[in-house]
């Protein structure tokens, strides 16, 4: 059983490569999925999956 990150910065770290620029990008940076999918060159409804997909693994790392 691995340890869980203790904060969002170690939770984040955890995170696939894709999954965190999306997220930082949407959140820490207030970007809409059109303006991600945009800048990333993929279909803003794969940004809005990895959104909600990254979330949702955020929320069980941090036993939310």
């Amino acid at each position: 059983m691995s340890k869980q990150p203790q904060t969002l910065a170690d939770a984040l770290a955890s995170l696939p490569e894709e999954e965190r620029i999306i997220l930082t990008l949407h959140y820490l940076k207030s970007m809409s999925a059109a303006e991600i999918a945009s800048l990333l060159g993929v279909p803003e409804r794969s940004v809005a999956a990895i959104i909600n997909q990254g979330k949702a693994r955020l929320s069980a790392l941090l036993g939310l």
